[in-house]
């Protein structure tokens, strides 16, 4: 039986729709830090010990990436807080980039 949805109808279920903002601030996400990023061969990681030194895809000096559940949101530097490593962000990637990547 096909029926026709209405107006109302319509409006309820984009009402059913919304999202709590209260509820939406609770959602825990992981942040992370990217330096860099290595690609090897399983032989040569089996052969790394203390000591050794793998290089990264970034020049030195380069800003970091700073990932939302694996999406880069922002870049910065490294700072220290009370001891603490930190990142001052000096770019942040505007949400229409993000969405892109997704």
């Amino acid at each position: 039986m096909n029926e026709t949805l209405t107006d109302n109808t319509v409006a309820a279920g984009a009402d059913a729709c919304q999202i709590n903002p209260d509820v939406l601030q609770n959602i825990s996400v992981t942040l992370s830090i990217e330096v860099g990023r290595a690609v090897i061969k399983i032989r040569d990681l089996m052969r790394l010990t203390q000591g050794s030194v793998v290089e990264l895809d970034r020049i030195a000096g380069e800003p970091l990436d700073l990932l939302v559940n694996n999406t880069v949101v922002a870049q910065g530097e490294v700072v220290l807080v009370n001891e603490r490593y930190g990142i001052r962000l000096t770019r942040v990637v505007p949400a229409s980039e993000r969405i892109k990547n997704l």
